[in-house]
């Protein structure tokens, strides 16, 4: 009997164009409840981004944000993981020194943070992710804030890699580098991944692995994907995720997730 659910958002329960089907999602959704089915959004996704897609029900849903950095239930956190900030500020730098990399966004729990000479471009590609942001002229100047994730968007994929690489290399201890999209690279730390945080949740809520259903596409899914038999990789998902899932789901544009869902609920 399953008794969580645990999904991704992009590329899984949204569409391409992050549009979700509202109707056939309410209906699923007031099941779930019915059956005190608990739901979870697991994401790479700011939490006050996650939180504004779901009007009316994010009371209801258990939100794991960052890739499992921040838990959230009815606005307050559960769990959380920071960065040490002086060896942050360090990698920031080698990202942006030595890389040229500058399309970066850091997340805190108060907010996310991008440099001010941040491309428009950037910033639209953001606003599907990230609800509130505010610009800086230095990433070291932030006060009041603990650090969970940094983000980061770099279309070579020659450079993606190379990046990648470097500093999985220089702070192994400190970081685990992530894709989670094509151009996409997350930072998080070594501990840190959605896996774990439904895990946590799991052995608080007394559940057993075998009673979560989990649905994801990338590779920040691996972890999560990898707690039950019950789990599914999208129909478009990385080479990664489709060795690691039991399953396959229709593709995120069809209602996949949903798809899959009501037959195991009904």
């Amino acid at each position: 009997m399953i008794k969580v659910i645990a999904v991704d958002k992009d590329g899984t329960l949204m569409r391409s164009d992050h549009t979700l089907d509202e109707l056939y999602f309410d209906k699923l959704f007031q099941t779930m409840k019915d059956k005190q089915i608990k739901f979870i959004v697991a994401s790479g996704n700011q939490y006050a981004q996650l939180k504004s897609l779901f009007p009316g029900k994010a009371q209801d849903i258990t939100f794991i944000a960052e890739n499992g950095a921040v838990t959230y239930w009815q606005d307050e956190i559960l769990d959380a993981h920071y960065f040490d900030k002086t060896v942050l500020f360090q990698i920031l730098n080698d990202i942006i020194v030595k890389h040229k990399v500058r399309d970066i966004v850091l997340s805190g729990v108060r907010t996310a943070y991008v440099l001010q000479n941040v491309t428009d471009d950037f910033l639209l590609f953001l606003s599907h992710y990230y609800y509130d942001i505010q610009k800086v002229k230095e990433f070291e100047n932030i006060e009041n804030d603990n650090f969970v994730k940094v983000a980061m968007r770099i279309k070579d994929g020659h450079l993606l890699e190379q990046v990648k690489s470097d500093l999985e290399y220089q702070y192994s201890q400190h970081l685990r580098a992530v894709t989670s999209g094509n151009d996409s690279l997350d930072l998080i730390l070594p501990k840190v991944n959605k896996g774990v945080a439904i895990q946590a949740l799991l052995e608080q809520w007394d559940i057993k692995q075998d009673e979560l259903l989990a649905f994801g596409d990338a590779n920040n899914d691996i972890e999560m994907l990898g707690l039950t038999p019950h789990s599914y990789a999208m129909e478009a998902c990385s080479e990664e995720v489709a060795k690691v899932a039991n399953h396959r789901a229709p593709s995120n544009n069809d209602s996949g997730v949903l798809r899959v869902i009501e037959r195991y609920i009904k």
